[in-house]
């Protein structure tokens, strides 16, 4: 394909398309978002599998870079940034930033380097040895401070980079997820196959995300067990992960298999979400937490735990839902048991979380991608 003109403000973004995950679904938001405002967009793919590589519009043109990791995509890249010259990119994740980092001084260009941080490193670390932490951060204190950009999700990972990187903070920005995009409200309108969401059923408390460690869905069904004893309810939770055997068991010993379901990874969660009565973040740690944003634009009833980091700057310390500690579970069934009997008013959540529109987002981005903003320190 021939090299792009100079003139032209073409942007490429670097990210590893591998699965069904939120990081996959908010570039592809973003994507769109920049191709609605006119931008022409090259997306480099590390890896190139998952349903939500079919939402790319046509007129983003893809790059397969033949690896299947960031250290091997290296040499494509530098060649892609040799020969096409984008206006600037953005990389999506640790891996890939550091990877854009090596592949820009091997092509010896001056291409602006922006790097998208979703993540609250350093409790995710927590628990790591020593060794394992020196090994996580050594690259990112030695390759981050030639960035010319870092884009963070949240607040509180903009402070978190900040500590562990070195970066100024003034070379630190945040922009909101692209999480609302057009299609959610047609989405939550669609048919919900799940026969505990119908309108003469008990209601249904809803928990998203992957069956993992750091989502701490095992906190949610003690809280469910205990909000159980005093009304009827029912607790879905939607996602696919290594904890699913350890779930089940857990809700048939506390007596509550019956109405406990997982139903596994659901491609439309907004026609579960508008239907049910309560949203239940229990997470260890997030970036910024989308599934939470899509409950609140959704307008359905919300608690969370006050994790590092993101709940927090949503719910805006508490005033749009309760937050709770962390493995808490009696604190969480009080929560859960008060929004049930006191939901907020639905417009008032999506008024909270209008910052987070893709359209919105997209011209963030497409502000801090501008060279002349980059270089001016903007």
């Amino acid at each position: 394909m021939p090299a792009a003109p100079r003139s032209a403000p073409r942007f490429a973004i670097l990210v590893s398309f591998s699965g069904q995950g939120g990081v996959e679904r908010m570039v592809v938001n973003l994507v769109r978002g920049l191709v609605d405002l006119g931008q022409s967009v090259d997306l480099l793919l590390i890896r190139r599998a998952g349903p939500h590589l079919d939402r790319i519009p046509p007129a983003v043109r893809q790059y397969p870079l033949g690896a299947d990791h960031s250290l091997t995509a290296i040499p494509a890249l530098a060649r892609y940034l040799r020969r096409e010259r984008p206006h600037a990119l953005l990389a999506i994740k640790d891996r890939a930033g550091r990877a854009a980092v090596v592949a820009r001084a091997l092509a010896g260009t001056d291409t602006p380097l922006l790097l998208r941080l979703g993540t609250h490193l350093s409790t995710a670390m927590t628990g790591k040895t020593a060794l394992e932490r020196w090994l996580r951060y050594a690259p990112i204190r030695l390759l981050y401070p030639r960035l010319d950009r870092i884009i963070a999700v949240s607040s509180g990972v903009a402070a978190d980079i900040e500590a562990l990187s070195g970066v100024p903070r003034h070379r630190i920005q945040v922009i909101r997820n692209p999480v609302i995009t057009p299609e959610m409200a047609r989405q939550a309108t669609a048919d919900c196959p799940h026969p505990w969401l119908r309108p003469d059923q008990p209601p249904v408390i809803l928990g998203v995300g992957r069956l993992e460690y750091q989502k701490d869905f095992a906190t949610l069904i003690h809280a469910f067990a205990l909000v159980r004893r005093t009304r009827a309810c029912r607790l879905l939770i939607l996602g696919e992960g290594r904890e699913r055997a350890s779930l089940e068991a857990l809700g048939e010993r506390l007596g509550v298999a019956a109405d406990l379901d997982l139903p596994g990874f659901e491609p439309n969660p907004y026609a579960f979400m508008v239907r049910a009565k309560l949203f239940v973040l229990t997470s260890r740690w997030e970036g910024s937490p989308n599934v939470l944003t899509e409950a609140m634009a959704i307008g359905i009833p919300v608690v969370a735990t006050d994790c590092p980091s993101g709940p927090s700057e949503l719910l805006e310390q508490g005033r749009w839902g309760p937050l709770v500690p962390i493995g808490d579970a009696p604190r969480l069934a009080e929560a859960m048991a008060a929004t049930l009997d006191r939901p907020p008013a639905p417009e008032r959540l999506r008024a909270a979380v209008a910052d987070y529109d893709q359209t919105v987002s997209a011209r963030h981005y497409l502000a801090a991608l501008e060279p002349s903003r980059l270089a001016s320190g903007q």
